[in-house]
């Protein structure tokens, strides 16, 4: 799955940030499409904003606490 997705920029200049789930036709086109597709789109955001940098899995952490 990681050799499929193909490196972008991202033109941070270009950027706004809004909240695009009030859009119902949004909403629902992702409703409609499938977990695998909707995790491809994932992945692409996350290189696209962190780079490759963050291509190897995500660490993990564990923490004991004594009661």
């Amino acid at each position: 799955m990681e050799d499929s997705i193909s490196p972008r920029k991202l033109d941070k200049t270009k950027t706004s940030v809004g909240d695009s789930f009030d859009d119902a036709e949004t909403l629902a086109f992702w409703h409609a499409q499938s977990a695998e597709a909707r995790l491809r789109h994932v992945e692409q955001l996350r290189r696209m904003n962190y780079g490759y940098r963050a291509a190897s899995r995500l660490q993990r952490l564990l923490e004991i606490a004594r009661r």
